[in-house]
């Protein structure tokens, strides 16, 4: 049974979906209007409000992310970047053995079913900008990120 609330943030509401094990989905800038919790909801608002607060640059959460074994192996990817470092789209590819496939990575970044989480938002163009963000705002989001890691950009 899939479980749903949501929070609070920064960012503005954060919708976050358990199926009782695993943290299945965030939704950036939604509101459920009929929140149901559970354990595992109950330990990813406890990480994101220290994540937001300052205190916590790794998650360690029960996730299970649906998609294509490409994307499987990017959102894999994306968690090897750590906090307030960031990457970019080829540079990813090639990462995960398939170099020159930056457009696809830019595909799978932006399918990623729990960002933030899933650090999709450390993912910058070769030349260091900013050339899109999914969830939110869109970019203004991915700049509130990005500046509470203390990341610059161009």
């Amino acid at each position: 049974m899939t479980s749903q609330v949501s929070i609070d943030s920064p960012l503005g509401p954060l919708a976050l979906t358990s199926d009782g094990e695993f943290l299945i989905g965030l939704d950036i800038g939604t509101r459920v209007s009929q929140p149901s919790s559970d354990a595992v909801i109950e330990l990813a608002t406890q990480q994101l409000d220290e994540y937001f607060a300052g205190t916590r640059t790794t998650f360690d959460l029960p996730l299970k992310a649906r998609g294509t074994e490409f994307q499987q192996s990017i959102w894999s990817a994306l968690q090897d970047i750590p906090y307030g470092h960031t990457t970019s789209y080829g540079e990813l590819g090639s990462a995960i053995g398939k170099p020159g496939s930056a457009r696809a990575v830019g595909g799978a970044v932006g399918a990623n079913p729990l960002p933030i989480v899933i650090p999709c938002h450390r993912v910058l163009a070769s030349d260091r900008r900013i050339t899109g963000y999914s969830g939110g705002e869109g970019i203004p989001t991915k700049e509130k990120l990005l500046g509470l890691e203390n990341i610059s950009y161009r």
